[in-house]
């Protein structure tokens, strides 16, 4: 063989995994679509109660707050207690003031999970459009 054929060679060889490599780091990251959440209906207070669960305790009900997200078997919305969190009231503070409507820590800790959560999602396909 001559030096020429043996260059060419390695060149291939090096061209093949450069190719190689950049389809594979070049691809597009793939993301996951958000699962379309069935429909529960439950019967509360004698009426049937219809919602998307969000979580355990956050849900967003069709004919409730206009489908916004609510605490289970509230109408209060979850971006009022996170904005009067905003404001300065405490964990404790919240569930003694809504205990009546039952809305405890572990309800106000998941819509803060949820919110941060759809901020993450939001911001990373803003970064991928980009």
């Amino acid at each position: 063989m001559n030096k020429q054929t043996v260059t060419r060679r390695k060149r291939t060889a090096r061209e093949t995994r450069t190719a190689y490599a950049d389809k594979t780091t070049a691809a597009k990251p793939v993301t996951r679509k958000p699962r379309a959440k069935k429909l529960v209906v439950e019967m509360y207070g004698g009426e049937p109660y219809e919602y998307y669960p969000l979580g355990k305790y956050v849900v967003a009900a069709p004919g409730v707050c206009g489908g916004r997200p609510t605490f289970k078997y509230t109408r209060i919305e979850a971006a009022f207690i996170l904005d009067l969190m905003r404001s300065g009231w405490t964990l404790a503070e919240l569930e003694q003031e809504y205990a009546e409507s039952n809305l405890t820590i572990a309800a106000i800790q998941e819509a803060m999970l949820l919110a941060r959560d759809s901020f993450v999602m939001t911001s990373t396909a803003l970064a991928l459009a980009v």
